[in-house]
């Protein structure tokens, strides 16, 4: 039985992050039973997390869903930033794009897809206000576990 896992966090990270402990909190996770997880593909916390979900699939069978808000998402990214998704993308075995253009609302609703097909939340969240609170609230408001990163 699949256990799906979403994905949810701050496109700022801190300087002192620390993206071993992401892996090994993953991989805990992975060894727990989830064997999906879906990506919001943001900068920061989510293409982090991709990252590391990434190396962990060359170990572990995972099914990885880039969950897309609107065709074209990192147009508004930095060329780095834009390498780096196009890369991670490769990796996903599902590409769930939920409107052509940008709308809005669009990442709302992005995330509340990733909610109603999770099982589970990993969040990184160190403010109570914007989209990873308010995914983090949604996720409540269903019933599902969540797991905080870092503990």
């Amino acid at each position: 039985m699949r256990r799906t896992c979403a994905l949810t966090g701050h496109r700022d990270l801190p300087d002192s992050f620390d993206r071993n402990a992401l892996y090994d909190k993953l991989e805990e996770l992975v060894k727990d039973g989830c064997d999906t997880f879906l990506c919001g593909m943001a900068v920061g916390f989510d293409l982090t997390a991709l990252e590391c979900l990434v190396h962990l699939k060359r170990k572990y069978k995972l099914f990885l869903e880039a969950c897309i808000p609107f065709g074209g998402q990192e147009s508004r990214y930095s060329e780095q930033e834009k390498e780096r998704y196009r890369a991670l993308i490769q990796w996903c075995d599902k590409k769930t794009v939920l409107f052509k253009g940008y709308r809005n609302g669009c990442f709302l609703v992005r995330d509340r897809y990733m909610v109603d097909c999770a099982d589970c939340v990993f969040a990184y969240c160190t403010r109570a206000t914007g989209g990873t609170a308010y995914t983090i609230n949604y996720a409540r408001e269903k019933g599902l576990e969540i797991f905080y990163f870092p503990e």
